[in-house]
């Protein structure tokens, strides 16, 4: 059986975010790495969905019965690793390996080389498909787990995660949850410049599934709509997330540049400060 999930007030979720955070921008820093503003938009989240609302045991990471969290935008491959790393699931030091030769903690999360890492991810639109079948055998068993796939904005430009909504919907999976990190931005341009992505909640809607939009830096408001899955809808949940790329560091908010340059280490310093980890 899977550990009780963990009960932490509001204030203990905003620390515990501010810490991840922190993590977050250390790994960024000493691995001279990319997608730093996409770890920080997503990192209430993982806060959210790790430490409040996940039925799972580090000490039993395969446990059939847990639920399963998919971080479909591989890219923010540091924000998941810290997570499962403060979680319990591997040992913290390991961070520091993070995109080195011969370490587990590749760019993008791996297959069947670190526990809590559900699916390899990092080419978009893989992870709700992935998910909706984790969703579908767990029918077919007879378990009632969840499945969450956190997906980025524009990862809904990829056809294949249409026909996955679209299935979801026709096998009435209520057990499923898609949560967009709506933070605006997509590699070099805005999301809704791009494509017209806007509005994206009607979209999902369209496509048979119970959408509902969010403050994504709402960590209890995010944990409560994680938690109510299924919600009686007979419906997939969809949880368009309001996010802000960089979140949490003012110089690193809304900037795209941080969508692939590392920060200094002075950069480091003012970052933590900010986030009253300094």
């Amino acid at each position: 059986m899977n550990a009780p999930v963990l009960s932490i007030d509001g204030a203990g979720l905003r620390a515990q975010a501010a810490k991840l955070r922190g993590r977050i921008i250390d790994m960024c820093h000493a691995a001279n790495s990319a997608h730093l503003g996409s770890s920080l938009s997503c990192t209430d989240i993982l806060t959210a969905a790790y430490w409040r609302v996940l039925n799972i045991d580090p000490r039993n990471p395969t446990d059939p019965l847990r639920d399963r969290f998919i971080l479909s935008k591989g890219h923010a491959a540091m924000a998941i690793y810290a997570t499962l790393a403060m979680r319990g699931f591997f040992p913290e030091e390991e961070l520091v390996t993070y995109n080195t030769d011969g370490g587990r903690l590749a760019e993008h999360p791996p297959a069947n080389q670190l526990p809590g890492i559900e699916a390899a991810t990092g080419s978009l639109g893989h992870g709700l498909p992935l998910g909706l079948g984790m969703a579908l055998a767990g029918r077919i068993k007879g378990q009632s787990y969840r499945v969450y796939a956190l997906m980025s904005d524009g990862e809904n430009n990829e056809g294949s995660v249409w026909e996955a909504a679209m299935f979801a919907a026709g096998q009435k999976l209520e057990n499923v949850c898609a949560i967009v990190d709506y933070n605006k931005w997509q590699a070099t341009a805005r999301s809704n410049e791009t494509l017209a992505l806007a509005p994206l909640a009607d979209k999902w809607r369209a496509f048979g599934w119970d959408a509902i939009e969010v403050d994504g830096h709402d960590v209890e408001a995010v944990a409560k709509l994680m938690q109510n899955v299924p919600n009686g809808s007979g419906k997939p949940v969809a949880i368009v997330a309001h996010t802000i790329k960089g979140k949490g560091v003012s110089f690193m908010e809304d900037d795209n540049n941080w969508h692939y340059r590392a920060p200094t280490a002075e950069e480091v310093v003012l970052a933590k400060k900010e986030l009253g980890l300094a």
